[in-house]
This record gives structure tokens, sequence and C-alpha cells, in this order.
């Protein structure tokens, strides 16, 4: 794969529809609403937007229990309004990435339906039922990613269905001949439609053990931790069949020119980097979440990055993601780091994903317990992600700009000063900081496809180095620590632009005095 390849020097722009714009004032975001908010994207500097799902779905789980993998759900438009979408973002040269959701459907879905009508039924090995114990009771220990069994008895037909999140997202049967041919048709739909490429929902719960044995318990589960992680999940993720099933997903995309093949897991690098696929076959960028649960200490931050560089098979690209539609905001996670954060993630090697609102340092909502719409904060209390997923505050007119109506979700605390047209006028604000990262990144191939090499971690500093043949390399220097720092840089260097937005074209009259939280890039001495 090529340097040409869009998706490596592009950036990435999660969307979560219900809470970016709406537009026909029922108080929940559509996909007119993000055509209406292209220019924004534009002007932003993004490269690809990725929908979280917009198909027909009862909304259990938010557009993550499908109903027609085929279609859009009428809260979110129609066909015509995607293809509109698709068209409007290619003519302003960025692309469009689609959630692909194979693990599971609705129980609402016609292939349910059927599997449920009988044991007999042709499509029932469609889905994983199985009898009771022998003692009575579900088949095996395992435990939902939602909190609870994860099987549910169907009283008609006097077997239990498996579900690894609600028991109204039924699981598929990737081990049957008929499923698999028919998900990889889905991709095929979605690609002629104009679609760019996938993020895969919950890759590595898409194929079970076979002989469904019981799950080990997790000796470092304490309260407080999510139910679902009491045990570990060694019979029911991250089994090896499911690399041939991206295999097939990768083959498909391969008949198409310049698509990207995206996947959610949440591993350990050396089991993250086999999802690249022997011969590179398999997903173009298995996701990289560790910044989200890393503490942000030089040292940690620094063995990070190499232990991931190190874990690359040859050819693969690196990818680094700071936020989603799962975990807390980073706004949140970080507090006067956030700004730091930003310039680590559009600086390393590798093609970066943000998350809707995170520009805007935008934080965690507060939700009342009697407004609260995550199935997770019902099943597993305590552990919610409606807070993250609060509506984008637009301008500081009624609802942020976002809804004429009631908004699904309160706005988040900060939102008549922190919206986009105040932090555009402001020249210091983090979208400022964002834009001009994002900028800077186009102008430069360093930073694009520049190597990586870590100068130091010191006095509580993370300082590495970016550079390709024929531009000047480019110096980052990272204060994560609480109090002023001198990082050793290179001497000569010239300040190009700070986290703080209050210095920059200025060269080094003497050693590089950086404040707390504050990061800067350097222009390398000739």
């Amino acid at each position: 794969m090529t340097d040409e390849a869009w998706w490596r020097s592009g950036v990435i722009y999660q969307i979560y529809p219900r809470s970016f714009q709406d537009t026909n004032g029922d108080g929940v975001g559509d996909i007119p609403g993000v055509r209406r908010r292209l220019d924004y994207l534009k002007w932003l500097g993004v490269d690809a937007l990725w929908l979280s799902p917009v198909y027909p779905s009862p909304m259990a789980d938010f557009g993550y229990d499908i109903r027609d993998h085929r279609d859009v759900d009428p809260v979110f438009g129609s066909l015509a309004d995607l293809k509109g979408l698709v068209e409007d973002a290619h003519q302003l040269g960025m692309k469009v990435i689609l959630d692909y959701v194979p693990n599971h459907t609705s129980d609402q879905h016609p292939w349910f339906i059927e599997s449920r009508a009988s044991r007999l039924s042709p499509k029932r090995d469609w889905y994983i039922w199985r009898n009771a114990a022998a003692g009575g009771g579900p088949p095996n220990n395992w435990i939902s990613l939602f909190g609870g069994p994860a099987w549910k008895w169907d009283a008609a037909t006097r077997q239990y269905y498996y579900h690894a999140f609600l028991p109204e997202q039924p699981d598929l049967n990737w081990r049957n001949s008929e499923v698999r041919p028919e998900m990889l048709d889905v991709l095929r739909y979605w690609l002629d439609f104009g679609l760019d490429g996938f993020r895969v929902d919950a890759l590595w719960a898409l194929i079970e053990d076979d002989q469904l044995r019981d799950n080990p318990p997790n000796p470092d589960w304490r309260p407080g931790k999510p139910e679902s992680a009491r045990q570990l999940h060694r019979y029911n993720g991250d089994l090896p069949e499911v690399h041939a099933a991206v295999a097939e997903m990768r083959a498909v995309l391969d008949g198409y020119s310049d698509r990207v093949l995206i996947v959610e897991l949440y591993l350990p690098f050396d089991r993250l980097a086999l999802y690249y696929g022997e011969e590179a076959r398999g997903a173009h960028l298995p996701f990289n979440f560790h910044l989200i649960s890393s503490e942000w200490r030089a040292e940690i931050l620094a063995k990070l990055i190499k232990d991931y560089e190190a874990s690359l098979p040859p050819g693969a690209w690196p990818n680094w993601v700071l936020g989603n539609h799962d975990k807390r905001r980073v706004a949140s996670r970080l507090g006067e780091k956030a700004r730091l954060a930003a310039m680590a993630l559009l600086t390393l090697r590798g093609t970066p994903t943000l998350y809707y609102g995170d520009e805007l340092g935008i934080p965690d909502g507060s939700i009342p317990p009697e407004q609260a719409h995550d199935p997770v904060a019902r099943c597993d209390p305590g552990h919610g992600r409606d807070p993250a997923r609060t509506p984008m505050a637009w301008d500081a007119s009624a609802n942020a700009g976002f809804t004429t109506g009631s908004p699904w979700l309160p706005l988040h605390p900060d939102w008549a000063k922190r919206n986009v047209g105040a932090m555009r006028e402001d020249k210091l604000s983090i979208l400022n900081l964002y834009r001009r990262l994002i900028a800077l990144r186009r102008e430069r191939k360093t930073l694009q496809f520049g190597a990586y090499r870590r100068i130091a971690f010191d006095d509580g500093c993370l300082v590495f180095e970016r550079a390709v043949e024929g531009e000047q390399p480019i110096t980052v220097a990272l204060n994560l620590g609480d109090k002023t720092a001198r990082p050793a840089v290179p001497s000569g260097s010239r300040v190009l632009l700070s986290s703080f937005l209050d210095r920059e074209e200025a060269p080094l009259s003497g050693a590089l005095r950086l404040r707390a939280a504050e990061g800067v890039l350097l222009s390398s001495p000739d």
C-alpha cells in the first residue's frame, strides 16, 4: 500500500448522528443535519467523516440493533438523503465511512423473526441457539458485555439464544455458510452506493467457541468495574477464526478502488497487530485505543508509543484514537491536558481519529437518571455512555443551534460559551488549535508520513521528532507535568506552534521553557 492512500494522510472525524445536527425539530440529529454542517467540517480540515449507524432500528441500542442492513431509519432521513450527503462530501473532497455491524442484528430483523419461528426454520442456524444446561439454566456462564447473562430463553421453541450485548441484539452465527456471504453482500451494497469504507463494530466478538466452554473469572476485577469484566472473555472474544472473516471483508473492499477497512478492537498491541492480517490481507486500520486508556505521563506515553511501533508488522500503518461514543470525553479525562492531547494525536505517526465535539473541549454531560437513554446505564449502573453523546453546540442560541425542538439528551453544561460560533472567533480557542494542527499536518509531509524518533522523556516531558526525506524535521515537545519544564531540544529550533496558540514563528534564544500542560512544535535547524 502506497503513501498515496487517502486514509494514511487523512484525518477521520467521527459523527454520532443523533447528536450532531437536527433539521426537523424532533430533537434527534439526522443526515440532512450532517449535510448542512459539511462546510464546518471542510473549514476544520478533516478528510473523512465516519457515521455511527443510521440503519433502520428499534433503537434498543440506538442503531447498533439493525432491522435492515440496506436502508436508512426514518429518524435520520432517507437513502436519498444519505446519497446526497455522500455526493456533497465528495464534491468537497471528503470521504464518508459508515459503521458496519456484523456481529448481531435486532431481534426484529426478518432473519431473526424467521429463525425464532421454529427449530426447523431454514434460518435457525443463522443465530446461536442452544439447549439449556443439563441442570437447567443457560448453556454456559458467559456474561453479556452490557451486564447480566449472555443467553435469553425463548419459551416458544424452548431453547436459549446467545447475545453478546442486549437480549434485543441476538448474535449472528458466522460459522454458518449462508450468513457469511449474506453479510459480505451488505458490504458490496454500500460500496456500490458510493461509500468510501467501513468501521466494523465489535469485531473481536464475531465468533464464539464452538464448544461453548465457560469463561474463567478475571482475577483483576474489582467492585466498580463493569460487570462484564468479572470474567476473561477467552471463549467468546478474539478467537483465531475471526481473522479469516476479516480477510474475507478485506477481499470485498479490494474489489473496489480507494476504500478503507477499519475495525474496532480493544486489545493489547501484540493481539491488535494480528488484525492487519497475513501479507496485509486484514484490516487497513485496526483501531488503537490506547491513548484513551493510558495514563498521560511522559514515561508511560513514551513506552506506549515505542511498544506500538514495535508491534506493527512490515508495511502496516499505525493509527491513534483519542475519543469515541463509548468512552468519557477527552476534556473530562484529561482536563487542562486536552490541548496537549490534541497536539499528540495530530503529530504522532499514523492516521488520527477524533470524535465530534472534542475539538471544542466539550466535557461529559450531566444526565439525570430520568433522562438517561443508554441501555448500559440501566443494565450496568454507573457505566452509561450518554454523557459522551450530548448534542453538538453550534452557537449560543436556544438549544445551542442543535434543534428547534427538545434535544434528545441535555446539552453539555458549558454550551453557552463552548460552542462553534464563539470558539471560531476566539483565536486562542482549542477549536482553532485543532484547525491549525490539521492545517499544518496537511501542509507537511513530515507530519503525514515522517518516521517517528523519540528524543527524550525527561523533566516530565515527552520529546520526539518526525522526519521525512526532502523536508525539514519537526520536533514535538509535550510537557505532561504540572510545572514549568525545560526539555532538551535541538539548538537553534524555531517555535512553529504552541498548544496555547500564544507564541509561534519565534526562534529560541536559549533553552525551551514549557509551561505546565503546554506542547510546542519546533522547526529543526537547517
